[in-house]
């Protein structure tokens, strides 16, 4: 849990550091938000090569290298002296995350029986949803008050104390042989609905989530001051939804993911309905948050569930889907701003998520195509 924290309060830090890094490193606020940009790109596209490269490599030692990657690379981008280099380290950062959360899913479902690693997902996915809540805020606070370079090397810090509990306490064995190394009912057309299920939400939620500001604020007509409280109600409602989710994760695993997506889409809907009315654009924007956690949270359990093959690799293509999905969302949020304003976004956003709706409910209609045999052991 730890980790998970750090890992995304690290990949989502420049967002609050974008002004006082453009400053001293002279470059603009474009190319520092391609800090951010270029992350999860690197995470979309290596998540998979890498997770099957390191396929064989003991968890343990996995998890401590990657963990080691995030203090190199934290440090050395709170030393960076140009924008290349805080570029290049960042990028090394987002190659560690990538396989990371591929890993340590399998690796921390497997230290538990199976009825309850829906609530071990949830207690992971927790941790790296208050990233956004406490991480992040706590980041931009901090470098505030002394400079960009000290909330930078944070990770560094808190990295080490998880690479250390993680090479003294976790057990070394064979991957293949962990417990949750394979899906529990492994099927190849549900793998390939849930897939293409949360690339479709993500697309749709990132649509119109990358000018949420905008739209509290010309549509909704909310003052910059209750717009950032917002954010901070909207990271309630998140840290609410990933809680109340993991509860639940155990006993309706298939029907979980096609709710939250639902709840996603009525959140989006709604703010294209009557997000000119400043109560019902709080309700809304709620709705929105509660689902934007769990949506990614019920797929990557589900992986647990149906993956054809090893649930690492499945859990890292379902990492890089998600993240492509992001980045589609808001290069498409882009394209819709100039033609339909931002309102527009939070429809095309909301339709995009009522498709991976449908898509999931389609996939439940048709009959899976199971798979059980395993790799061998060796």
């Amino acid at each position: 849990m730890l980790a998970a924290l750090t890992f995304n309060t690290a990949e989502n830090l420049p967002i609050g550091l974008l002004e006082p890094i453009s400053a001293s490193l002279g470059v603009s606020l474009s190319a520092v938000g391609l800090l951010v940009t270029g992350y999860g790109a690197t995470v979309a596209i290596t998540s998979v090569p890498i997770a099957h490269v390191v396929r064989a490599v003991p968890r343990r030692h996995v998890l401590t290298g990657l963990l080691a990657a995030l203090v190199v690379s934290s440090l050395v981008a709170a030393l960076a002296t140009s924008y290349w280099l805080l570029l290049g380290a960042r990028l090394l950062t987002a190659l560690a995350q990538g396989l990371f959360w591929a890993v340590m899913g399998p690796v921390a479902v497997g230290l538990f029986r199976p009825e309850v690693r829906g609530r071990v997902v949830g207690a992971l996915s927790l941790a790296g949803s208050l990233a956004l809540v406490l991480g992040v805020p706590a980041g931009t606070w901090l470098g505030r008050r002394s400079t960009w370079q000290v909330p930078i090397a944070m990770p560094a810090v808190l990295g080490l104390v998880s690479l250390v509990t993680i090479a003294v306490l976790l057990p070394t064995s064979r991957p293949e042989e962990e417990p949750a190394a394979y899906a529990t009912s492994p099927d190849v057309r549900r793998f390939g609905t849930v897939l293409a299920a949360g690339a479709l939400s993500a697309t749709g939620a990132f649509t119109g989530y990358t000018y949420i500001v905008k739209f509290l604020g010309d549509v909704s007509g909310f003052a910059p001051g209750t717009v950032s409280a917002l954010f901070v109600v909207f990271g309630i409602a998140c840290l609410a939804g990933v809680s109340i989710t993991g509860a639940v994760l155990d006993r309706f695993p298939q029907s979980t993911p096609a709710t939250a997506v639902a709840t996603q889409a009525v959140g989006m809907l709604g703010l294209y309905a009557v997000g000119t009315h400043p109560v019902a654009a709080v309700v809304f924007l709620v709705l929105m948050g509660s689902a934007l956690g769990p949506v990614f949270m019920a797929t990557q359990n589900a992986m647990l569930h149906c993956a054809p093959a090893r649930t690492d690799i499945a859990l890292a293509a379902n990492s890089g889907a998600y993240n492509a999905g992001i980045a589609a969302g808001a290069a498409l949020g882009g394209l819709v701003l100039p033609l339909a304003g931002v309102r527009g976004t939070f429809l095309a956003g909301g339709l995009l998520t009522v498709g991976s709706c449908a898509v999931l409910l389609g996939g439940r209609l048709l009959p899976g195509q199971r798979r059980t045999e395993r790799a061998p052991r060796r």
